[in-house]
């Protein structure tokens, strides 16, 4: 899970740290420059022209570009055959490409890529490293900053990669703001850029978890019985989601009445009473058609009179796009009062299973969500955005087809499988 999203991720992170540096080593040059002309009080006390070192940066940085090729890898040996000679045996001559060194500084890494091309701009000199008291004070109070125009730039393609990999805009536009009020602060010592974009990174997305948890199985102690309606639109897992939270109740010893709520959909009740009969638990059922909350109320009655635990109902899958569905959904929660509402959403289908989170909840409010088919999920964007979307704790994850691949939400897990 999330193999394809940490790829991609990390891939972008990177280049977004690479620039964010490269901005800091201009502007470090820069202020060193500017630092040796101004006096030892003007060093410690004195505001540096904050708006004439961005400009000159931003002329720097234009003719870095032509730099860049440069660093990117270490010339190539070129071998050169010269065709043999008659009675001659073949010679063949190593010829490497001609590339100027300065005596000064040889390039070796992007670094000093970078340091050779403003050397280059502003002098050798500011290149030698410094040792004395001013120059320690210098590097003591030199922080830099980005203008906004200039982060919103850098920023793309991480915002890009996290677009394809259905993180929702809302999740986006969180970890932009965290990580432009990091960057901009004026706050940032340019030696840690990498650990502060990373470690900011993986901050905004431990706290798109930050809502309260709901421990399910705790919760059906306080009631008896304990009502579960479960919604969702058709084929995102619903009905095979309530056939494993039946057998992990049932390993609680707890008892268990299914109401086969979905009289729209053709072979819905017959789908669940054959998970009903695996399972050798209760299914009241009515014929097609009839009223869904009637279905519900009866199971409820029977729950009731048998002294069982848990009522599990299930929905017709709907698209939230289609009235009369969802009315028949509102009477059903408006009649039996269920105790949690349980979205099941489709890990795989991204942005939809969030947009459809968040219209099921208008309509008629969610408590929790399980993602099923997170197993194949390589995105991962859903089980990033879904919950700090809807503000629900996402509590079960859907990792397989036998009845025990249902696994207990950990947001830990997330983090980890993204290596942030």
């Amino acid at each position: 899970m999330f193999g394809f999203l940490k790829d991609k991720l990390k891939k972008a992170v990177g280049k977004f740290t690479k620039e964010v540096e490269k901005e800091s080593v201009v502007e470090e040059k820069i202020i060193e420059k500017r630092e040796e002309k101004r006096g030892f009080f003007q060093k410690i006390f004195g505001k540096k022209d904050r708006e004439d070192i961005i400009e000159e940066k931003e002329e720097l940085l234009e003719e870095l570009e032509k730099h860049e090729e440069i660093a990117e890898e270490k010339p190539k040996v070129k071998i050169h055959e010269k065709k043999p000679e008659l009675h001659k045996e073949p010679e063949i001559k190593i010829q490497a490409p001609k590339i100027e060194v300065k005596e000064e500084a040889k390039i070796e890494t992007k670094k000093e890529v970078l340091e050779e091309a403003v050397a280059e701009k502003i002098g050798h000199p500011y290149l030698e490293e410094k040792e004395g008291f001013f120059s320690k004070i210098t590097e003591t109070f030199t922080k830099f900053n980005l203008s906004e125009e200039r982060f919103e730039e850098l920023f793309w393609e991480l915002e890009v990669v996290m677009l394809e990999n259905n993180v929702a805009v809302e999740v986006i536009e969180k970890i932009k703001n965290d990580m432009k009020k990091e960057l901009m602060s004026g706050k940032i010592n340019r030696k840690g850029v990498e650990e502060l974009i990373l470690k900011r990174l993986k901050d905004s997305i431990v706290e798109l978890f930050d809502i309260e948890k709901i421990d399910l199985m705790h919760e059906l102690k306080k009631k008896k019985p304990y009502i579960i309606a479960v919604i969702g639109v058709n084929g995102s897992g619903k009905t095979t989601s309530i056939a494993k939270l039946t057998s992990m109740f049932q390993k609680k010893n707890l008892k268990v009445v299914l109401a086969a709520s979905d009289t729209f959909r053709a072979a819905a009740i017959q789908q669940l009473e054959e998970h009903a009969t695996r399972l050798n638990t209760k299914l009241i059922k009515h014929d097609y058609n009839s009223d869904p909350a009637a279905v519900a109320f009866d199971a409820i009655k029977y729950a009731e009179a048998k002294q069982m635990d848990v009522v599990i109902i299930d929905t017709a899958g709907r698209l939230h796009s289609n009235t009369n569905l969802m009315e028949e959904l509102k009477k059903v929660v408006r009649v039996c009062k269920p105790d949690i509402k349980i979205f099941v959403g489709e890990s795989i289908t991204g942005n939809d299973c969030v947009e459809q989170a968040k219209e099921f909840d208008k309509a008629v409010g969610i408590d929790a969500i399980i993602l099923a088919k997170a197993d194949v999920d390589e995105k991962g964007g859903a089980a990033i955005s879904v919950s700090y979307v809807t503000q629900k704790p996402i509590i079960y994850l859907g990792t397989g087809q036998t009845y025990d691949d249902l696994k207990e939400f950990d947001s830990r897990l997330i983090i980890e499988s993204l290596e942030l």
